[in-house]
């Protein structure tokens, strides 16, 4: 996952579990003025004291901040004035801060750094959560007033980013149910809360699955092809879970494992693979396959509810591509041309393996092992030729950073005096183009256990002139932590995700809105993996690649012949890279485009015949996720949006070609780019912001082109 973007309770929160860096007193206590969100902080930018929060803390302050929010409301809705912008929509901007302080702490800590204590809270606040988000969207009196200022809104003189705001607000009274009968308003909440409890729980189980589901492996002979370092690193992890003298080989939360590039032992590749492929469909505690089936279903049951015939065609309404038609659509264009490159590039492997005197099949955990291969025999490229010159420090500071000053002028001043929630989390603060401060910026790049998997970037604070806040935003990265005084080495995917989550950051720090709502990254799906994805391209710009990607031993910039062959292998393996994102993102939509009257599932057939429907039943590409661990959908937001990452690659893709047509990395273009995309926030139409910026609509041409598809 390469992101997960925290909403405003106004859209909606996404929450996982937390933290091992703070204090643990467990026990709740009465919410008082000493409780750390009480009040909002001292600190710069109204950051957070993670080293005085403790767990016991979260209760008391959600408790109360309910409480507060709820009065908030109750004072709106009763206010005797004739409704206006200003004692209901900017009211209701306002409301809710101590709630919001402790949600925003508690989303970070429960996805980057969980315990037990915290994922307990978890479980038993969802469903309260999701009870309070109701209390507020299916408040009829409060969608009167709403209602009123939207059909008056052309003749308030309203300013554009106020009337958008009332457009806003009552579209999200409309899709939460706003218009409903009270009768049906009562057993949507049901179902929503329902939800809420099942997606936490399915969170929970994953966690626990991957976690569980590590190989552990008994003879290093058994892990021939790992280099020293990650011998050592494995040996390391295996230590401190007990396992003295083993090597412990954790799970990412994809399908396919990085190590499976490397590892000789075919045997070992098959458990590995199938220690992903199965974590979660063991028949134990973690099966999540009960959870998914009845999500599903009650999902379904929503959309009806609402009027909707699926819970695709209800929750994209405020997306760009809007309706599940639309989503279908262009995943058809891209589906039949990735489907064939992928077999073309299957025949090139098992070429490759019968020239070795092998006789047997291609299988998904012998795919990522010999297309390294293919790779350098066609390129004379492998990985272990990379990842010397991409030290994480430098491919932050001097690349990420770097390429950020040069697009936009803004600077970067490592904060040591702030406190963090573990120890390898660092700080920086941001500074405009005209050394005015801007914001703060949270690193958080290792892999740790109790930490959520994938890639992500959210606000602790954000921004909005109508609070007087500027931003403070966070990565969260799952890179492997080196053995103690190695380097911190990274692979080129690494790389780009990490130029990927800055983009998010990006959009994030340059908000300028007054309404925190719909500042900075709170846009749909389909358009905020947009301004990440373009990040993406500047991990190669020539000017940007010689100036972080040097080797960690000698200093030497990388050489350019070892450019050219990363460039040259841009294109390889595209069939089964894009082939194994298209197969999860056309499951995603198989299983919230069912109707309210399908009965519950069995998870594995359904998977099985989504995936021939869509034409992605290809044995040696496994979908990325399979349906048991698509945290994406089932706990993470992205619910009938996975697709949404390669709808935005045609935005980059696009975006990068205007600053190709004009002349490339610039301050000029940066700033282009900035005004009239990234500090945008959620003020437009995103179909009209776009073309705003481009002249013309987005073209698929040149996504097809540099993913080697045309």
């Amino acid at each position: 996952m390469k992101t997960q973007i925290l909403l405003p309770l106004s859209v909606g929160f996404l929450l996982s579990a937390c933290h091992e860096g703070q204090k643990t007193n467990d026990h709740p206590a009465a919410f008082t003025a000493e409780n750390p969100f009480a009040a909002e902080s001292t600190l710069p930018y109204h950051t957070f004291p993670f080293d005085s929060i403790q767990n016991a803390d979260f209760a008391p302050a959600f408790d109360e901040g309910m409480k507060i929010q709820l009065a908030e409301i109750a004072a709106i809705t009763h206010n005797t004035e004739a409704a206006s912008f200003e004692n209901t929509l900017a009211a209701m901007e306002k409301s809710g801060q101590l709630l919001g302080r402790a949600r925003s702490v508690f989303s970070l800590l429960t996805g980057a750094n969980t315990n037990d204590s915290l994922q307990n809270i978890d479980e038993t606040y969802s469903p309260k959560f999701a009870a309070h988000r109701d209390a507020i969207y299916l408040n009829d009196l409060l969608f009167q007033r709403v209602e009123s200022i939207y059909e008056r809104r052309d003749s308030m003189g309203l300013d554009a980013e106020d009337k958008h705001l009332v457009e806003d607000y009552y579209q999200r009274f409309i899709i939460a149910g706003a218009k409903l009968a009270d009768a049906d308003k009562e057993q949507l909440k049901k179902l929503n809360e329902e939800e809420a409890s099942l997606s936490t729980k399915f969170s929970k189980q994953l966690l626990a699955a991957t976690k569980a589901g590590a190989l552990v492996v008994d003879d290093k002979a058994a892990l021939d092809g790992l280099s020293d370092a990650e011998l050592e690193a494995a040996a390391a992890l295996a230590k401190a879970n007990g396992h003295e003298g083993k090597w412990q080989i954790s799970l990412q939360n994809t399908t396919q494992q990085p190590l499976l590039s490397a590892l000789k032992n075919r045997t070992t590749r098959q458990k590995l693979f199938e220690a992903s492929w199965n974590r979660t469909e063991k028949g134990d505690a973690n099966d999540t396959r009960k959870i998914i089936s009845r999500l599903a279903q009650l999902r379904a049951q929503q959309a009806k509810l609402l009027g909707f015939p699926t819970y695709a065609a209800w929750k994209l309404q405020d997306q760009m591509a809007k309706t599940p038609a639309a989503v279908l659509d262009f995943l058809s264009k891209l589906i039949p041309a990735t489907v064939k490159k992928g077999q073309q590039e299957a025949a090139d492997i098992q070429a490759l393996i019968k020239s070795q005197k092998d006789t047997f099949t291609l299988e998904p955990w012998d795919w990522d092992f010999y297309a390294e291969q293919v790779r350098k025999a066609r390129y004379d490229l492998d990985e272990s030729q990379t990842k010397p010159y991409f030290v994480l420090d430098s491919v932050l500071e001097n690349g990420v950073f770097y390429a950020a000053n040069q697009l936009y002028g803004i600077s970067f001043k490592e904060r040591k005096d702030i406190p963090v929630y573990q120890q390898d989390v660092r700080v920086f603060e941001v500074f405009d183009k005209d050394n005015t401060p801007m914001g703060l910026f949270y690193g958080d790049y290792f892999k740790r256990d109790n930490k959520n998997g994938g890639a992500w970037m959210s606000n602790l604070v954000d921004q909005s002139y109508l609070l007087n806040h500027k931003p403070v935003i966070y990565n969260v990265c799952n890179f492997s932590k080196p053995a103690k005084g190695q380097p911190a080495l990274l692979t080129f995917d690494d790389v780009t995700t990490l130029f990927h989550e800055f983009g998010h950051a990006l959009h994030g720090m340059f908000g300028s809105q007054k309404y925190p709502s719909i500042s900075g990254a709170n846009s749909p799906r389909d358009f905020v993996e947009f301004p990440s994805q373009f990040n993406e391209h500047w991990a190669l710009y020539p000017s940007i690649l010689t100036h972080y990607a040097k080797h960690y031993q000698t200093g030497e910039v990388i050489p350019q012949a070892l450019i050219d062959k990363i460039k040259k292998a841009g294109t390889f393996n595209q069939g089964y890279a894009f082939g194994e994102y298209l197969a999860a993102a056309g499951l995603d939509m198989q299983w919230h485009t069912l109707t309210s009257d399908t009965p519950q599932q069995n998870v594995d057939s359904f998977q099985t015949h989504a995936l021939k429907h869509i034409g992605m039943d290809v044995p040696y590409i496994p979908t990325r996720y399979r349906t048991s661990y698509f945290s994406h959908i089932w706990g993470g937001g992205y619910a009938a949006g996975y697709y949404a990452y390669s709808w935005a690659e045609m935005l980059d893709d696009d975006a990068y070609a205007w600053f190709e047509e004009n002349g490339g990395l610039s301050r000029k273009n940066g700033q282009y780019f900035r005004d009239k995309i990234l500090s945008r926030g959620n003020t437009e139409d995103f179909s009209t912001l776009y073309k705003g910026f481009r002249g013309k609509n987005p073209s698929i041409e040149p996504l097809l082109k540099n993913r080697g598809l045309k």
